[in-house]
């Protein structure tokens, strides 16, 4: 609402004219201004010097008609509160009130003492404002536990005001020591607070030990993570099996006793977890007990409506929980839906309409689209739902073993054209199985000097690339917590298509952690990682971006 400002038009339709307008009013006053005589001082001014109080200074000379510089003509187009007075206006002008009057000045300052705490400065106020805006993000503004997020990582920055340098020249025997441990599935439990930490052994062994992770299939030359819109990053590399069917044959051949044997560990509860990486889209498989299901879930993201009637087609039972977690707000709430979420209710909607219609015996009157036009319009919803994180598609139970059939069997799971065509899709998990290949997160420590008040200081950070996953996420936090006093902060880069799978999916019952955490004991994981991946996800589709620790407690955002 525009506010109403006596004196002021703004209607007009010629700046031009109102400059033109603006110079010779300020040219006549400062001439009739320079003629005439320097007013006398105030009474009240004389009296108030002659007590020895402080007085705001009056306008400099140029105002009041000194010798000095004259004012520079204002813009008409300026903030209303920084007009001149009009005063220095011809008489053909109305006065402008310059802001609003003593009474409602005093009374907007009453208004804002009651709602600002007491002492309160405009600094203050922006540093609370900066901390809500951080807080409002965040499930919870403080904690010791971070969210469990599903997505996976592409780099990790952490940033502290002590050094990693333990991170850095690992010697043979820590490395080997590292392997052997997580072979062996070793629980390694350090003090809240390392006091040298370079010249820690059990730290530098559990480093090594969180950055291991299992890839399948295993080729030097190619970055096989991510597989979605990696085609630039595989172009000019060498492929034989393009353009070699009987290798292809071998390379899926091999590829399926991989995936059969992750699931087979998945199944039995020696495997938390693990990704089906292809060129379209991914898949996560988790075991029964992780995020709060009773039995095996498996989410798949982004799909499009061939690959959802292809599984229809193959007797796979999914549900798409976006979609129908949003419909039944609609109804029971009525909140408005996103574009590709309405688009998909719709249809449920309209058949509801004609029901309520033959209900009330008018439905003869009421021209019904026909079969075709309601086929169309329903497919075209269908369209405009793919790729996007409405997309995402949840089985349960016995449906992800005819799911992993169709992985198996389905040729659109491996490009028929471009880089990627013959290459099986990538398997990724914390543990190892048939055919996987040992690998190695790449971690390297930076010293940079950055600008302070009192000069430069040190600043010293810690970065992880690759396909980071989730239990290595949260077992890195937790040797920082000790080799770092207690105090990081750190960037998570996610790989995008995958930060849906932190979505909630209903849950029939609530489970007993003691008994998952009995059941999946040997499933590789430390037990405080297990303890975080059995938590019901509550980030929806987004994912954690940054996150603080300051004196043991957490801060994040998503």
């Amino acid at each position: 609402m525009a506010v109403s400002v006596p004196g002021y038009s703004p209607s007009f339709k010629r700046p031009p004219e109102k400059l033109r307008l603006r110079r010779k009013r300020t040219r006549s006053s400062g001439a009739a201004a320079s003629q005439a005589p320097e007013p006398p001082e105030p009474a009240a001014r004389r009296a108030a010097l002659a007590a020895g109080l402080p007085l705001r200074p009056f306008p400099s000379a140029a105002v009041r008609g000194g010798g000095g510089r004259p004012a520079a003509p204002r813009n008409p187009f300026a903030r209303l509160d920084n007009r001149p007075r009009a005063a220095a206006e011809g008489p053909d002008v109305r006065q402008e009130a310059p802001g609003p009057p003593p009474d409602h000045k005093r009374e907007n300052d009453s208004l804002l003492g009651e709602l600002l705490p007491e002492k309160t400065t405009i600094t203050e106020m922006s540093k609370t404002q900066h901390l809500s805006s951080f807080e409002s993000d965040t499930p919870s503004s403080e904690s010791t536990e971070l969210p469990v997020d599903w997505s996976i990582k592409t780099r990790l920055l952490f940033t502290s005001s002590q050094p990693f340098t333990w991170a850095d020249h690992v010697k043979a025997q820590e490395e080997a020591q590292g392997l052997i441990q997580h072979c062996r599935a070793v629980e390694v439990t350090l003090p809240q607070n390392i006091q040298d930490p370079k010249l820690c052994t059990e730290l530098r062994c559990a480093f090594q030990q969180s950055l291991i992770y299992w890839l399948h299939p295993a080729l030097p030359w190619l970055p096989l993570f991510p597989r979605i819109g990696a085609d630039r990053k595989m172009t000019g590399k060498s492929s034989p099996w393009s353009n070699d069917e009987s290798l292809q044959h071998i390379l899926m051949s091999d590829w399926s006793v991989s995936i059969t044997s992750l699931y087979n560990l998945l199944k039995s509860k020696l495997c938390p977890y693990f990704y089906v990486c292809t060129y379209q889209f991914t898949v996560l498989f988790r075991a029964a007990g992780l995020s709060g299901s009773d039995v095996i879930t498996a989410l798949l993201s982004p799909t499009t409506r061939g690959l959802r009637e292809a599984m229809k087609n193959e007797g796979i039972e999914f549900s798409l929980p976006l979609i129908e977690e949003n419909a039944l707000k609609k109804k029971v709430y009525g909140t408005s839906l996103g574009h590709g979420e309405e688009q998909a209710v719709s249809d449920e909607d309209e058949e509801e309409s004609f029901s309520w219609l033959e209900e009330m015996g008018v439905q003869d009157k009421i021209k019904k689209p026909d079969i075709h036009s309601i086929k169309l319009r329903k497919e075209r919803h269908e369209v405009q739902m793919d790729h996007r994180p409405e997309s995402v598609v949840l089985v349960k139970g016995i449906n992800t073993f005819t799911l992993l059939n169709f992985l198996i069997n389905c040729k659109s799971v491996v490009a028929t054209s471009g880089v990627q065509a013959g290459l099986p899709p990538t398997l990724l998990s914390p543990v190892a199985f048939r055919g996987a290949t040992m690998q190695m997160l790449k971690a390297r420590s930076v010293n940079v000097k950055t600008q302070a008040l009192s000069g430069y200081k040190d600043q010293f950070s810690l970065e992880i690339t690759g396909p980071i996953m989730p239990h290595a996420v949260h077992s890195v936090t937790m040797l920082l917590k000790s080799s770092q006093s207690g105090s990081f902060s750190a960037g998570l880069y996610p790989h995008e298509p995958t930060t849906v799978f932190n979505i909630c999916s209903p849950l029939s019952k609530v489970l007993d952690k003691e008994v998952v955490h009995k059941d999946l004991a040997n499933c590789g994981l430390h037990s405080e990682t297990l303890k975080q991946l059995s938590q019901i996800p509550l980030l929806g589709k987004s994912s954690l971006r940054n996150m603080e620790m300051s004196d043991y407690s957490y801060k994040w955002r998503s």
